[in-house]
């Protein structure tokens, strides 16, 4: 088993720079030698004795929440679940927008990790790019080495607690009452490609209608960004390319909402001609006209779920909990006419 002195010898540095490293000293220590340290307690596999851990986690009062972003409805209702369990435990919450940027989010948990926080949490999809994937893992279980926790809403690679959406069968979910109703031109907006949140919703889009005998084309699928924007423009993409859909299944209620929209301006009835699903069931989705059918995920509980797990007294081993996911039908969906 690796020593402090191990770790130091490999860092060229002296014990007492790597105690101070490790234990989250108020002591400012330059970033170039952070990571050298950090990375030899990695490569060492250096576990740090309990009992300074403990003390080391003593005074940390915040947690850090990274998300795309806030202003988002799906994080805004995140957001508030982690934040009632944060308040309820006498936690300071530092909330941390990525914007969906990955080089941003590896930055912020650098941040959070240097302002010893109790935890780090995740509620952001994974991103489907093995690299970006490697080095946020890496950082994370630099975290994790120096006494902080780390929950992940979502897949992620990270191995850890993690609060774990059914995207894949709630997109199932959506594409089954579709072709139900009688639909088989269906148009499909995804989210941006890079995301595991999209192509697991998008991968159950695709069961749904293999076990209905169909088939999702290229030309049927247009990604976006998740927000009104993306949606109203991706319809618009989807509808010039296949004049002749009648329905739309939008992999979040943002998208749908910008898509009803321009159903709207085209002259085009919601759900009399074309019918329309999202996915989340936002507090907006039951205020549009017609409301909106969705497939629910409660996110308020989600973010809850996750905070508790970030703040569990530490020992066993992670924890993985899968969260349903609920076929809403309302007013904007209908049988093919």
């Amino acid at each position: 088993m690796a020593t402090l002195a191990d770790v130091a010898r490999r860092a060229g540095v002296s014990t007492a720079t790597v105690s101070r490293i490790i234990n989250n000293s108020p002591k400012p220590v330059a970033d170039a030698l952070r990571e050298r340290v950090l990375a030899a307690v990695a490569e060492l596999d250096y576990v740090p004795n309990a009992n300074a851990q403990q003390l080391a986690r003593a005074d940390r009062s915040a947690v850090g929440v990274i998300v795309h972003d806030v202003s988002d409805p799906y994080f805004a209702e995140i957001t508030r679940g982690l934040q009632r369990v944060a308040t309820e435990n006498g936690r300071l919450v530092i909330i941390c927008n990525s914007y969906r940027d990955p080089e941003r989010e590896l930055a912020y948990v650098d941040l959070l990790h240097a302002h010893r926080t109790a935890a780090v949490v995740l509620t952001g999809s994974g991103y489907i790019d093995p690299a970006t994937t490697a080095r946020l893992d890496h950082k994370l279980r630099l975290f994790e080495a120096t006494g902080g926790r780390v929950a992940v809403i979502g897949r992620h690679e990270h191995a850890g607690d993690a609060i774990v959406p059914e995207n894949e069968h709630g997109g199932w979910l959506a594409g089954d009452a579709l072709y139900r109703l009688g639909h088989t031109a269906i148009g499909v907006i995804a989210g941006p490609a890079h995301l595991t949140t999209t192509a697991d919703r998008l991968t159950g889009l695709h069961r749904a209608a293999h076990d209905h005998g169909q088939t999702l084309t290229t030309d049927q699928i247009e990604y976006a960004g998740f927000d009104r924007n993306g949606g109203y423009a991706a319809a618009a993409l989807l509808l010039d390319r296949n004049p002749g859909l009648t329905a739309i299944a939008a992999l979040n209620d943002s998208m749908a909402v910008g898509a009803l929209a321009l159903l709207r301006e085209r002259g085009l009835e919601v759900p009399s001609q074309i019918s329309l699903i999202g996915f989340d069931d936002m507090p907006i989705s039951v205020d549009v006209t017609p409301p909106l059918s969705t497939v629910r995920l409660p996110l308020e509980e989600i973010g809850a779920r996750a905070m508790s797990l970030a703040l569990r007294e530490e020992g066993g081993d992670p924890q993985v909990e899968h969260v349903a996911a609920h076929l809403v039908l309302r007013g904007s969906t209908a049988p093919l006419q």
